[in-house]
Order: C-alpha cells, then sequence, then structure tokens
C-alpha cells in the first residue's frame, strides 16, 4: 500500500503529539522541497534548517541510522557516523533503501515517526538554533521545532562533530 502525502504527514503530526513535541506545520510547494531551494524560497537560513539522512553500512550484515545536520552541514560518514554504527564503511542510503525503510518521500524524510529500531543521531550545532525546520515526511510540508525536542526521540543522541 502507498501512502498519501496526507497519511505520512498525519503519522509524522501524530509522532509529534504523542511525544508532547511543540510544532508548526509549514505548508509548501512540492517543488521546492529540498533544504537549499526551501530556504531560497520561504526566506529561512541553512543553519535554522535540518536535513535527516539515512545512512547504511556497506558490509557485512546491512545497518542503518538517521542523522540530523544543519543545512548548511556537511554530515561526517567517514569518521564519526562509522564509528557510531560501529561499522568499517557506511554512506547515504538509496533513495529506495531510504523510502522502504522509513516510508517517506525524499526531500521531506524527518526523524520523527521512523522505525523504533533505527538510531537518530543529532548535530550538537542543531541546539545553537531558537528553532529549525525539518521534513514533515512529505514534499508538501515542513515542521518548525525547537531542536532540542529531538531528545524526546526515543534513544536520539545529540552528537559533537556529527558535521563537519
Amino acid at each position: 500500500m502507498t501512502m498519501t502525502d496526507t497519511d505520512i504527514e498525519s503519522r509524522v503530526v501524530a509522532t509529534l503529539e504523542r511525544l508532547g513535541i511543540e510544532h508548526e506545520v509549514i505548508r509548501i510547494d512540492p517543488d521546492f522541497a529540498d533544504t537549499a531551494e526551501f530556504c531560497e524560497k520561504y526566506g529561512y537560513t541553512l543553519k535554522g534548517s535540518g536535513n535527516t539522512i539515512i545512512v547504511a553500512s556497506k558490509r557485512g550484515a546491512k545497518k542503518f541510522c538517521a542523522c540530523i545536520v544543519q543545512g548548511s552541514a556537511r554530515l561526517d560518514v567517514n569518521k564519526t557516523v562509522k564509528r557510531l554504527m560501529g561499522v568499517s564503511r557506511a554512506s547515504f542510503a538509496s533513495a529506495d533503501e531510504t523510502k522502504e525503510l522509513t516510508g517517506m518521500m525524499i526531500g521531506g524524510v524527518t526523524a520523527f515517526a521512523l522505525p523504533d529500531d533505527l538510531p537518530v543521531y543529532a548535530d550538537e550545532k542543531l541546539l545553537s538554533q531558537e528553532s529549525i525546520i525539518l521534513g514533515s515526511g512529505s514534499r508538501s510540508s515542513k515542521i518548525q521545532i525547537a531542536p532540542q525536542d529531538i531528545a524526546k526521540i526515543p534513544g536520539a543522541q545529540f552528537i559533537d562533530g556529527l558535521s563537519m
């Protein structure tokens, strides 16, 4: 069964509410869902936006994790993420792996409503912002939250040096 934008967004909002996270849903044109284009079109900063990236191991049994970094930063896959995952090689998960694992659309992936066993790592640099914009699960909206609320995701960890 294919989930619609509304189904995905409803699942994410239900998770935010269950976790007691204050949030604002921002409706957007799906053509501007990618972070840089979103920021340019709607007047937000890259530092105030977060990208949720699914990372996959490349050797042995497949392992995945979700990493949240500022839109202005690059995820340190080759050092920090590999160490956190306990693997020798890792890279961004493919679009197909990401969609299958999360049920979310590329350009809209968020750390909320992910599988319970998926580790979530957030860059400590996010905490320097009053609020951050994240994906909502679809390309039709974004969510705005206080970055410290990421810690309400069961098992989520803020990591120093997650980005470069």
